[in-house]
């Protein structure tokens, strides 16, 4: 049987936090991506991985955004 003091209590959770320039950052997402993408995966050090993170957010940009930028200038379309 069950009595009054088996229920559990639900914690308490304080107010939400104030949004920051990182939170407005990562919610804004890349923007424009074209209908027909494909993902592309490499493997780089976590090292690597944190400096373009890092210039990315510098940048004021997502890491996904920057390395499209810079896959484009290195390899345009009209290249024979």
């Amino acid at each position: 049987m069950s009595g009054p003091h088996d229920r559990r209590q639900r914690p308490v959770i304080g107010p939400r936090p104030a949004p920051t320039a990182a939170t407005a950052w990562v919610r804004r997402g890349d923007g424009e991506v074209p209908a027909y993408s494909a993902r592309l995966t490499i493997d780089v050090t976590p090292a690597l991985r944190g400096r373009i993170k890092v210039v990315a957010f510098q940048r004021g940009m997502t890491a996904a955004a920057m390395l499209r930028a810079l896959l484009e200038r290195e390899f345009p379309e009209n290249t024979p």
